[in-house]
């Protein structure tokens, strides 16, 4: 029986053209050693598993081939390979140089591969710097590692660097492919699409995981197999998922999510993959972005479907809601319950990407001329017939008093008034755009006809349509019935005279104040009520409350919200010519701030031993 041996050495490349995924590179190499244009220190960076230590043994093969060697000639004893992980002193380094200085027997470079040149001691860079910026002609360096920035700059000035790149899904899938052909092996393109992704850009994962999956399945390599051995999930999780969020579905999704922590997944692999999947679904409304995705046709085709049943709106919304819980999952102690709840929201969301908010409604005509009373009084909107809405209206007076009849009154009612029955008269009043109120006289059930309106007083007359439309606010007889409505407001001034002015002592006032100030504190305005307890209010007159405060900022702030104080005071003291004045004494402040030292100087005043305390372990202010 002959030995395993695993697909990352089996299938280890052997030439550039064998190497995956870093096409640039190896042309770039290729390039060098054709032109005699090669440096001799390489660094090679990159993460795991993508070809560094891979291109460097070809290289390392290539540049000693002239044409005369044998096909099976590997130079081996031109190749001198040292792990720094475990070769990191000094000492070691300094083998390594009196190594440098004996030429090649055969070929004509000697080529010194220092895998993981990361894991090197300071001090053993620095012993390195003088051999690496000033080899010998016959020496190539080519370090390589994983973390670069471990590496100290002065190594790096000295290298030209590659930095190689992680194998993409679709060449990883190409590859494995490859190998499953080679091998008589029967595998689905979702199956190895599936473990490309879970290789993460490296191919040495993939093979790791290929044969493993090999291992369980034998020569059939299933999707199914291949979700089943590795522990992830399907992509029917998500697809059923989605499903259940679209048809509002909250109890179903529930049920799919304990399923899935039933298997072995915590939540937040399951909600970082269903955002995964709405960001797939969203790459597939657009056909110029269809590339982007990285599954297989049989998938892709899946997606294509799915993602014609929803909007972008939608997809925009639920990925916010789902990365907003991808950010909170390690932070938040009930980590189930924040996974639910942003299921049971994603089930919230409309079809259309929000739900229906009523209150965002916005009444398109926002000013009207005339609205009917009938549609209202009655608290039921009626239509109104163009050809009985013609409405007096006069815009030189405030108010007019429209009366209108209804049927023939009923037996016992009591006797009408201008033709209206006075228990079923009523008065309304309706707004205007122009400022006027028009009062309107109406029984229970309006009639509005033109019979009764030919008795009013008419200036002007108004047709009121069902859609009423917009005047501008510029028009000329918006701008006349401003101006009679200002004359109007010079005739309606308040009589001075007839407002209350009850006389009251400093202490009422200051208890009415205090009260004042307990108000405003409970409902939450701290600042304001800190800066009226600041002093205690006087009166210097009958009518004038004075205060004293210590800076102008508390000041400009007690102006500011003073309206509501003086309105408080106005009603509890029954005098309507209340008024406050407001002085700052910066004297004062002094009060509210102190020094260190004047603090101190305060403490030693009451307790002297302090000074005495300060002095024995020798402390600062």
């Amino acid at each position: 029986m002959e030995p395993f041996i695993v697909s990352a050495r089996k299938y280890r490349p052997q030439t550039f053209k064998d190497v995956v995924g870093q096409k640039a590179i190896t042309n770039t190499l290729l390039n060098a050693i054709e032109n005699n244009h090669l440096a001799q220190a390489l660094l090679f960076c990159g993460p795991r598993g993508v070809g560094k230590t891979t291109c460097a043994r070809i290289l390392a093969k290539q540049i000693n081939q002239d044409g005369t060697q044998k096909e099976d000639e590997d130079f081996a004893f031109n190749i001198f390979e040292l792990d720094a992980a475990s070769n990191n002193s000094v000492d070691d380094i300094r083998n390594l140089i009196d190594q440098v200085r004996i030429p090649p027997q055969v070929g004509k470079y000697k080529v010194y591969i220092i895998d993981e040149v990361h894991m090197l001691s300071s001090s053993a860079f620095n012993a390195f710097l003088k051999t690496l910026e000033e080899p010998p002609k016959h020496a190539i360096f080519i370090l390589a590692t994983t973390e670069k920035h471990k590496i100290i700059p002065t190594i790096l000035s000295r290298c030209q660097i590659f930095d190689f790149k992680r194998i993409t899904v679709k060449d990883a899938a190409e590859y494995l492919k490859y190998i499953a052909e080679n091998q008589g092996i029967e595998a689905e393109e979702d199956a190895l699409h599936i473990i490309a992704q879970k290789a993460d850009g490296a191919m040495r994962d993939a093979l790791s995981i290929f044969d493993r999956v090999v291992s369980f399945s034998g020569k059939q390599l299933t999707r199914k197999a291949v979700t089943e051995n590795l522990n992830v999930l399907d992509y029917d999780t998500y697809f059923k998922a989605t499903d259940l969020i679209l048809q509002n579905n909250i109890p179903e999704i529930l049920l799919l999510f304990n399923k899935t922590l039933a298997l072995g997944f915590d939540g937040h692999h399951f909600i970082s993959g269903l955002a995964s999947h709405f960001r797939d679904l969203m790459v597939c409304q657009h056909e110029s972005t269809i590339s982007l995705m990285e599954v297989g046709e049989g998938a892709k085709q899946r997606y294509l479907e799915q993602s014609k049943k929803t909007a972008q709106s939608f997809l925009l919304k639920a990925l916010n809601i789902a990365n907003d819980c991808d950010l909170k999952y390690k932070t938040s102690k009930n980590q189930r319950l924040l996974v639910e709840l942003t299921l049971m929201k994603l089930s919230s969301i409309d079809f259309d990407g929000q739900k229906k908010n009523p209150e965002s409604v916005v009444l398109d005509q926002k000013t009207v001329e005339f609205i009917a009373p009938a549609a209202f009084f009655n608290g039921i909107p009626k239509p109104i017939e163009e050809n009985t809405t013609e409405v007096a209206l006069n815009a030189q007076s405030q108010h007019i008093e429209v009366a209108t009849p209804i049927q023939k009154p009923q037996s016992g009612a009591s006797p009408p008034e201008n033709g209206i029955p006075k228990d079923q008269k009523r008065k309304q009043a309706v707004q205007v755009e122009n400022h006027t109120n028009l009062l309107v006289e109406e029984p229970e059930q309006t009639v509005i006809t033109k019979e009764n309106l030919a008795k009013v007083n008419v200036v002007k007359k108004i047709e009121i349509k069902k859609n009423l439309n917009r005047v501008s606010g510029l028009s000329i007889s918006s701008l006349k019935a401003k101006k009679a409505h200002e004359l109007n407001k010079k005739d309606d001034a308040v009589d001075e005279s007839k407002l209350p002015k009850e006389a009251f002592t400093e202490a009422n006032m200051q208890q009415h104040w205090a009260d004042f100030v307990q108000k405003i504190d409970d409902d939450g305005r701290k600042i304001l009520a800190s800066n009226l307890h600041s002093d205690i209010p006087k009166l210097i007159d009958e009518t004038t409350i004075w205060i004293e405060l210590p800076n102008g900022t508390m000041k400009k702030e007690i102006e500011r919200e003073q309206y509501d104080l003086i309105e408080y005071l106005k009603l509890k003291l029954n005098n309507h010519f209340i008024n406050l004045k407001i002085t700052v004494n910066e004297e004062t402040a002094k009060k509210f701030a102190f020094t260190p030292e004047e603090k101190y100087e305060k403490l030693r005043e009451k307790n002297p031993t302090i000074d005495l305390l300060r002095k024995e372990f020798d402390l600062d202010l």
